[in-house]
């Protein structure tokens, strides 16, 4: 949840939707997007919708903060009609949902499945910090429904956590793998980062290695970024650390594809792995093919039928509108069909199922078989009509999408 929101038009009071956006609700599945911005510290690195107890300010409660969201979930069954399909996935992210109570983050999922209905198979995951959870808390959540967890482990080497400002002992994720298994989590994600100063080859390996040997059945893996405003970006700035080098950064892509391919794990998304089709991430993979969800949270984003919007920002801003009774939006736009194309190529592409050629113009083929002579597409989907991604490709993705997009506007 990037902290930057984008312009937009205005978005009326009561949050309505065209009719021509809510047809889109018969069609596509609906995720569900709870963002919860506490955090017990800030990370060097982040950039996210975050605040600390010293940064939030007066009229934010995290005690009273479920309630305000149960009211935009109220909100949102207002303007989604009766006939949109049950709730198919629900994502919790942050900040650090699990600061909060899990009798809390239960009573937020009973309400979305009281107002819309959860689909029976529907995949419910929250993002954790390792030290955030314990077996008790872990319990707690899995009898409240939610069928998957994702911790932010980042690395395993103790003076990487400490470049990033990490809290967590470098061997509390996996740890906190093994209790969530326990619990009887059916799917368990380690994100890891990747290119930090002062990261060498075999502490990457050594993160690597933990991951895969913990238990998990799903591996996030992405390269730093150093985002303007936080306090990395100063430090790179001042001279006290590096900032990251883009050759060491693809070295560590391969070193990570290589290693979880080995270990079991498929690519299925340049920064996702996972070692069985069912360990994919539903939700995400809801983003990724465009379908329907609502964002709910401070700087929540949202995605209806080709109309997307964003919340406020600041949690008293977002609790003060619902409490007047009006929509927490800020703004939202309605993507033209130059907007929905640029993102269709840009997420297809990055996906294992690569991008259907026979839904664009020759061109795109003609530059797809280019591609493969490059080295940057393989060969037998490409004879389906399909352009996927070597593994070199996976590295130069950003630039295939960028030049296919010129190839089209000639």
């Amino acid at each position: 949840m990037p902290s930057a929101l984008p312009l937009g038009d205005p978005a009326p009071s009561s949050g309505r939707l065209t009719e021509t956006a809510l047809l889109s609700l018969r069609a596509q599945p609906l995720g569900f997007y709870v963002h919860v911005p506490f955090c017990a510290s800030r990370c060097g690195y982040c950039d996210f919708n975050t605040y600390t107890a010293q940064e939030l300010g007066p009229g934010v409660s995290q005690g009273s903060y479920a309630d305000t969201v149960l009211a935009e979930i109220r909100l949102a069954r207002t303007v989604l009609p009766a006939s949109a399909p049950p709730v198919s996935t629900v994502f919790f992210g942050g900040g650090t949902p699990t600061l909060l109570p899990a009798e809390h983050l239960g009573l937020v999922l009973a309400e979305i499945g009281a107002e819309f209905g959860l689909a029976p198979d529907a995949e419910v995951t929250t993002e954790a910090n390792p030290e955030s959870v314990t077996p008790a808390y872990l319990a707690k959540l899995r009898a409240a429904g939610f069928t998957r967890i994702s911790l932010g482990m980042q690395s395993a080497v103790g003076h990487v956590l400490a470049v990033l400002e990490r809290q967590h002992r470098p061997q509390r994720a996996v740890q906190a793998v093994a209790e969530a298994r326990a619990a009887g989590f059916t799917h368990v994600n380690l994100d890891l980062i990747y290119g930090t100063p002062g990261e060498t080859d075999t502490d990457w390996q050594a993160s690597l290695d933990a991951a895969i040997g913990s238990g998990a059945d799903h591996v996030s893996a992405y390269a730093l970024i150093v985002e303007d405003g936080t306090a990395l970006a100063r430090k790179v700035a001042s001279g006290a650390v590096p900032a990251p080098d883009d050759d060491v950064l693809a070295d560590r892509y391969l070193q990570a594809d290589d290693t979880l391919a080995a270990g079991g794990f498929s690519w299925y998304e340049v920064s996702n792995w996972a070692r069985t089709s069912e360990a994919r991430s539903r939700h995400n993979q809801l983003y990724w093919a465009g379908a329907n969800w609502w964002g709910a949270g401070p700087g929540a984003h949202s995605h209806i039928g080709g109309t997307r919007w964003w919340n406020v920002k600041h949690p008293s801003r977002y609790t003060a509108a619902l409490d007047a009774g009006r929509s927490p939006a800020a703004g939202r736009e309605t993507l033209d069909e130059r907007a929905r194309l640029t993102e269709r190529l840009m997420l297809q592409v990055r996906m294992v199922q690569g991008l259907r050629l026979d839904t664009l113009p020759g061109a795109a083929t003609r530059h797809a078989e280019q591609c493969l002579s490059w080295g940057l597409a393989e060969r037998e989907p490409l004879a389906r009509g399909r352009l996927v991604l070597t593994q070199r490709g996976r590295l130069l993705a950003d630039a295939v999408v960028r030049d296919l997009l010129d190839v089209l506007q000639r």
